[in-house]
């Protein structure tokens, strides 16, 4: 990809101190991100919890209450408009005409950036991302999959140099999902930077690094390995007969953050490993059941900060 700015060597986003504010609400509180050129980072946290907030602020589509910072080497308050221009953003919903077909779609977004090239443009834009077969075809008629796919090679027609997607499968089948983060991977190995939010785990694990935020503030930062390493969180797994059934019994006793049952299993975890120890001790007397300690998942740890969140409409 080429470069289109003369600060290549900076952070792809640097702010510092993020505030947004929708009357007595505080919907972003002090968020600071850092995130260098190439990298995927994947921002999670529940609904509500400031996500959309933040990635507009970040590519300069909404102005922050407070706090600075730049975007691909542009101050965030005032070089907004170079900013945009050098942004791909794709929304949950998607945004495109229905009644045009791929092709027309694509060229209509082509005319709007003022592209050279059009044509060959919008063409290896269909040949890369799978499109060319449906060129013709009504965007109204494409899956969830194809229109995801769409609107992808829409945000990435104009070769952002940073590409926002705001949970964009939700609702797609797994295929098109594996389909969608290959091409990612792909476009962060030719140098652009991906910020993604999402609410599936096993989409966190396949970004570099990951932001997790809750109710409008940053609880942590890191690559998966580090997020679980640095919880401090301990685990218990218990399979057999009926294991599954145990995490009504289990949840809330002291020690416990978190029961769940993962198919024919049960993985249960909290903060001190002496009281989740002394909580799962009556159930081990149990011979249908084995258990043993386990490490802790990205999801324990989310619910784990989830917990201890607090949530932001108390204040208003």
């Amino acid at each position: 990809m080429t470069a289109k700015t003369a600060a290549a060597g900076t952070p792809a986003i640097d702010v510092r101190g993020l505030v947004k504010r929708y009357g007595a609400r505080t919907v972003v509180d002090d968020v600071s991100l850092r995130l260098d050129r190439g990298r995927i980072c994947g921002f999670l946290g529940p609904n509500g919890s400031g996500k959309t907030t933040t990635l507009r602020m970040i590519c300069g589509l909404l102005t922050p209450d407070a706090g600075a910072g730049t975007c691909l080497g542009f101050d965030l308050r005032r070089e907004r408009d170079a900013i945009k221009r050098r942004t791909g953003y794709m929304t949950q919903r998607f945004g495109l005409y229905e009644d045009l077909t791929i092709r027309e779609n694509l060229d209509f977004v082509a005319a709007l950036y003022g592209l050279d090239r059009r044509r060959q443009r919008v063409d290896a834009s269909l040949e890369r991302l799978g499109l060319a077969s449906r060129r013709d075809q009504l965007a109204g008629t494409l899956s969830g999959g194809w229109k995801q796919r769409l609107s992808l090679a829409a945000c990435v027609l104009h070769e952002p140099e940073l590409l926002l997607l705001d949970e964009p499968t939700a609702g797609v089948d797994p295929k098109a999902r594996r389909v969608f983060w290959d091409e990612i991977h792909a476009y962060a190995a030719d140098g652009m930077t991906v910020l993604v939010s999402t609410h599936y785990m096993d989409e966190a694990e396949r970004c570099h690094e990951i932001a997790y935020i809750a109710y409008g503030s940053l609880m942590a930062r890191g690559t998966a390995a580090e997020i679980i390493a640095g919880s401090g969180l301990a685990a218990w797994v218990a399979s057999g007969d009926g294991a599954d059934r145990l995490a009504p019994a289990l949840r809330g006793r002291p020690g416990v953050t978190a029961a769940a049952a993962f198919g024919a299993t049960l993985h249960v975890c909290g903060p001190d490993p002496a009281a989740l120890a002394a909580a799962v001790a009556p159930f081990q007397a149990d011979p249908a059941l084995t258990w043993r300690i386990a490490e802790p998942t990205l999801e324990d740890v989310f619910i784990h900060l989830m917990g201890r969140a607090r949530d932001n409409a108390d204040a208003a």
